[in-house]
């Protein structure tokens, strides 16, 4: 990080993924954030033209609100660290890996993490009958925030799915139960959240309004919170993760410890004051300005 007094700082948002509206707000609640905290800030929407965007801008860091491909898959870190720009978040290999749900599976079973039964398929293996016995759940392998989920619950028929999605896709057997979620901040895990929703925690469940409500922390057992923390923290370095991250899980109640299950950890966790990895780090008495400083003075290349 450059010495001036006031680092300059460029934060990424928006970008072509199917997150792009996520992104949007993301980035500008973060802007606005570092500005309070006393920090220059350029907001670029990542295009075609990012790379003379950033040589043009020439920041002293570079807050990644980017969600989904590009941002989130290792793509834009590889070309900071071409470009030798401190970056925020996880690096090429950590944001790879946990982008592509199959791969995050393959760290997790051999930390010993507990997961669901899954199997990729195509499109005409998925429709042409089930390839695992109902509820299970079919979505990309390799896209976030529920984008392109599909639930086949007993008695379904099997899906028509969009043309839009991947020709491959994760079919994954469902867990019923509480959805949750912890965060990472550096190398603690922060409070766990139990997400409550009238029906499938869906996009629109995400991020419409009303859609969903937050019990943070969780009123939980306080042996599955405790659960939920230390999977989240070998989660988050098993995969090499770096800054923050966010693991959700699933929770069987009537199973106890055995109904615990991880879906995947979240290598750029959405980054409005509301949105779930803030108001953890909020309980833990972090400010969402200190939250988002807090990453930038972690940034740096070689993540």
């Amino acid at each position: 990080m450059s010495s001036r007094q006031s680092p300059k700082v460029a934060v990424l948002k928006g970008g072509p993924s199917a997150e792009r509206e996520v992104s949007l707000v993301s980035g500008r609640e973060c802007a606005e954030a570092l500005r309070g905290e006393g920090f220059e800030v350029v907001e670029i929407d990542a295009g075609d033209d990012l790379c003379a965007r950033l040589q043009e801008v020439a920041p002293d860091v570079v807050f990644n609100a980017l969600h989904g491909r590009y941002g989130e898959d290792g793509c834009v870190q590889g070309l900071l660290e071409w470009l030798r720009i401190p970056y925020t978040h996880s690096g090429v290999l950590a944001s790879a890996l946990a982008m592509d749900k199959e791969k995050t599976k393959e760290i997790y079973r051999r930390e010993g993490l507990p997961i669901a039964q899954s199997v990729l398929a195509t499109h005409g293996e998925i429709e042409a009958s089930h390839v695992m016995a109902p509820p299970y759940v079919v979505k990309p392998y390799d896209e976030g925030s529920s984008v392109g989920v599909y639930l086949i619950r007993e008695g379904d028929e099997t899906p028509a799915l969009s043309k839009d999605l991947p020709p491959v896709l994760m079919v994954e057997q469902f867990v019923p139960g509480r959805e949750l979620t912890c965060s990472v901040m550096g190398d603690k895990a922060l409070c766990v959240t139990d997400i409550l929703t009238d029906g499938w925690y869906d996009y629109e469940a995400k991020y419409s309004a009303g859609g969903s409500r937050h019990v943070c922390p969780a009123e939980l057992p306080e042996e599955i919170t405790a659960a939920c923390q230390d999977y989240a923290l070998r989660a988050h370095k098993a995969l090499g993760c770096r800054g923050v991250s966010r693991t959700d899980f699933r929770w069987d109640e009537a199973k106890g410890l055995e109904g615990l299950i991880l879906l995947e950890t979240n290598t750029q966790p959405g980054m409005t004051p509301t949105s779930l990895s803030p108001e953890q780090a909020q309980k833990s008495g972090i400010t969402f300005g200190a939250f988002c400083k807090w990453m930038v003075e972690d940034a740096s290349c070689d993540r």
